[in-house]
């Protein structure tokens, strides 16, 4: 499914610092940003017609891959060279990537990324791609200018990012995020996410956000889904349902698994109370066209009447949605509409996996994150695999790469 390798270049990004030319009140990372372009982008690309999702899933994650490599080249720099050494950059790319990549799906995935990069068609989810980095971008920039009012460059630049908004007019999502509609303050909610730190009061590295968090476990869903032979849309449903799973946490913040677990019924009150945030907070400001598809990935269905929200339940939707609890390979049709509920909830363990023991190889680490990835570990250890796909040989691989295969909370590192 996925190597560890490929897991450590995804993670660079969290380690990849924003606008770090300037001053800032908060720290922004290369991941969370992608993570906002995606969730932007979904939303510009279902208020337009005739847009392959799967092509814009697809060529977000080529995209991600390749910013990481060249991370070290300022953006405007970077678009400067592309004008005459694209095909040179776009080797490049491929040279640092194809060791991670070239085994995934028998190499049609890397074939699929050059193809990216040499065709020019599509122009339409490229443009939706293009729109949303750039929105993300001047989401950070409202951050960045706050505290860079002394700087004598920063109204031209603030003027530079204004001006290039009316590049994307065309698209409707665009118009109505600009004039601040209601889909602004989806994309607000969204975007703050990246204030909230992953495995609260634990330091870590990387620190990583709840809204980069739902990017990796959103990229490991869809390359899972590559690994069960899923359909376009359940690879689609899969994707984003991982995407969006911690939305909610944006208005009730993102509480530890031994709290919300660990308190008998604890863990029923913050699901009501999501319910409720999510039918007055949400999805009123979701456009009624895709509205219903929306609350579908989320995991929101009616169960005797009463709304309930599951998002890593394995479940259909052909005229309304239900519980599936078969092989989700009998259902791998687009009109069965499926999503992969329980094989995303070992994805987000996966993540959250890999975000402990980035850090406990980095020897910063303490008792409870050393305590918690054991415990992610022993849950593997006893459901390994899940269709087919064996989460615990990649947890293996994972500790074996990084030498943390013998792990105590007694081992030496740097203990806080």
């Amino acid at each position: 499914m996925i190597n560890p390798k490929l897991i450590e270049h995804i993670f660079k990004a969290a380690n990849i610092s924003r606008w770090n030319d300037y001053p800032k009140m908060v720290e922004l990372s290369e991941l969370d940003k992608q993570a906002h372009k995606f969730i932007i982008a979904y939303f510009i690309a279902k208020l337009e017609n005739d847009v392959d999702m799967r092509y814009i899933i697809e060529g977000g994650v080529f995209e991600f891959l390749s910013r990481v490599v060249v991370t070290d080249i300022r953006p405007d720099v970077f678009h400067h060279i592309q004008k005459t050494k694209a095909c040179e950059i776009n080797n490049w790319v491929l040279t640092n990537l194809e060791p991670l990549i070239e085994d995934i799906e028998d190499g049609k995935f890397l074939d699929r990324f050059k193809s990216y990069l040499e065709d020019k068609g599509h122009k339409k989810e490229r443009l939706i791609l293009k729109a949303a980095s750039y929105l993300a971008t001047k989401w950070e920039f409202s951050i960045v200018y706050q505290t860079s009012k002394f700087l004598n460059d920063i109204d031209e630049l603030k003027q530079k990012v204004d001006e290039e908004l009316e590049d994307y007019y065309e698209l409707i999502g665009v118009r109505k995020i600009a004039m601040n509609q209601k889909l602004a303050r989806i994309v607000d909610l969204s975007g703050r996410l990246r204030f909230q730190k992953r495995w609260a009061q634990t330091n870590r590295i990387p620190e990583t956000a709840v809204l980069g968090h739902m990017l990796v476990v959103a990229i490991f869903g869809y390359f899972y889904s590559i690994k069960v032979g899923a359909n376009s849309k359940r690879l689609e449903n899969n994707f984003y349902c991982a995407l969006f799973h911690d939305l909610p946490e944006s208005l009730t913040r993102d509480i530890i698994s031994p709290v919300k677990y660990g308190i008998d019924g604890l863990n029923e009150i913050i699901s009501d109370y999501e319910m409720r945030l999510i039918e007055d907070k949400i999805l009123p400001y979701v456009p009624q066209s895709f509205r219903d598809e929306f609350s579908y990935i989320l995991g929101v269905r009616s169960d005797d009447g009463v709304f309930k929200k599951d998002e890593f339940e394995n479940r259909i939707c052909r005229t309304t949605p239900q519980p599936y609890h078969g092989s989700m390979s009998n259902v791998n049709d687009d009109e069965y509409n499926s999503i992969d509920g329980k094989a995303l909830k070992y994805c987000d363990r996966l993540a959250a996996f890999v975000e402990a023991g980035l850090s406990i190889s980095y020897g910063v680490k303490n008792k409870d994150l050393v305590r918690g990835f054991q415990n992610i570990r022993a849950k593997f250890k006893k459901s390994p695999k899940i269709e087919g796909v064996d989460f615990d040989k990649i947890c293996r691989d994972f500790m074996k790469d990084l030498d943390i295969e013998n792990l105590s909370p007694d081992d030496c590192g740097t203990h806080l």
